[in-house]
């Protein structure tokens, strides 16, 4: 149901109710608004409550009515408002954006299956995660010009040494997962106790080798399907693996047998730190399995969200893996997105939940990939948790 239409429906059945309330019994009541409740959308995002909630004392019925059509109108606007900011060419303002988060908050969640099945057939027409996210022997044969996709005037000729890295095809053969996790490294993880509630996810996508180990598993989990890797933190952190191989191999036992996924193709620069992880797993027979972005699904992403207002030079790890996630979940969560320096409450917020290292300026536009990320959440496409995780 779009989200227009679903709005109508609602003032239909509480101008029903209207009608009804003054002639219904208690009973009755209670379950005229278990319906309405159950119709609600993230599109008309109806007001919290529970059929078993009474009315204010000293309300008139006629009182009561209209403030949830007024908090389901709110909710719905809350659309627009997020769009006009996102769309302000101005520097963004934080206070802007904590405000209308506090609004989401506030408004009810619901899954959407059309919304997200008509959004998957849209990705999946430009950019066909399934098939074309990473690169492999059945998309890049050899003698291929693969051309980068961040330079996309420079290629690389796929010989048979570099077409023998390549799996077969996708290594996704459970897809569609039923219920994915996207964590990101959001300090608003800390003291989050959302570890349990990851780790029960049937796929876990994490991003740049977080740590998972120790104390943060309580926060962030420990469970780990796909984990991407920046080619900088193997040339930063571990040296190239030129001394700090071992270093490096033991840091992945972490991880389990998780895909590890590199860009190897989208900058010349990257192409060398990541043949040299696969080199190292290969040579020592490690559990983890090296995979590489496609450039052209990279390419075509970035136009996809373009055409949204997303206009960065290059799109975070965290909006590719979600995309990727998106095509091959059934129900998407996200957890760690979070690119203010504070909460809602006015709490310090680090960048990361394991330092304060800031992306670099200009790079990645956090705030406007949010803002689309808060979209898909309203419309139930996904689910981003916002705060501390409700603990069993």
């Amino acid at each position: 149901m779009r989200p227009g239409s679903a709005l109508l429906a609602l003032l239909g059945s509480l101008l029903l109710l209207r009608l009804l309330w003054g002639s219904a019994t208690a009973p009755a009541r209670r379950r005229l608004l278990e319906e309405e409740s159950r119709e609600a959308t993230p599109g008309t995002l109806a007001a919290p409550r529970s059929p078993d909630t009474p009315q204010p004392r000293g309300a008139t019925n006629s009182t009561y009515l209209n403030k949830l059509l007024q908090q389901s109108e709110r909710c719905m606007n809350l659309q627009d408002d997020l769009q006009k900011l996102a769309n302000n060419r101005k520097k963004y303002s934080e206070n802007d954006y904590l405000q209308i988060i506090t609004n989401v908050q506030s408004c009810p969640w619901k899954r959407q299956v059309e919304e997200y099945k008509d959004f998957r057939a849209k990705l999946a027409s430009c950019c066909d995660a399934v098939q074309n996210f990473i690169v492999s022997q059945n998309n890049t044969p050899i003698g291929t010009n693969l051309s980068y996709d961040a330079e996309s005037k420079k290629i690389v000729i796929i010989t048979k040494n570099i077409f023998d890295m390549f799996p077969v095809s996708h290594p996704f053969v459970e897809r569609p997962y039923n219920q994915c996790a996207v964590v990101g490294n959001g300090g608003i993880l800390n003291n989050s106790l959302c570890g349990a509630e990851i780790d029960k996810s049937d796929f876990v996508f994490r991003c740049n080798l977080p740590p998972t180990t120790g104390n943060v598993s309580k926060d962030v989990g420990s469970k780990t399907n796909l984990v991407t890797i920046n080619p900088s933190i193997i040339r930063l952190k571990y040296g190239n693996l030129e001394e700090k191989e071992a270093v490096f191999l033991a840091d992945l036992e972490a991880y389990g047998d998780a895909l590890l996924l590199l860009p190897a193709f989208s900058f010349r620069a990257n192409l060398l730190p990541s043949f040299k992880v696969y080199k190292a797993l290969e040579e020592s027979k490690a559990r983890q399995k090296v995979m590489y972005f496609h450039p052209k699904y990279l390419r075509n992403l970035a136009l996809f969200w373009r055409t949204k207002g997303v206009v960065e030079y290059r799109l975070s790890s965290g909006l590719m893996i979600t995309s990727v996630a998106i095509e091959l979940c059934e129900n998407v969560k996200l957890y760690g997105f979070w690119p203010f320096s504070r909460t809602v409450q006015d709490t310090p917020v680090s960048h990361h939940y394991y330092d304060n290292s800031l992306p670099k300026r200009g790079f990645h536009e956090m705030p406007k990939e949010y803002s689309q990320i808060l979209q898909l959440h309203m419309k139930g496409i996904l689910k981003l948790q916002f705060s501390k995780c409700e603990i069993a």
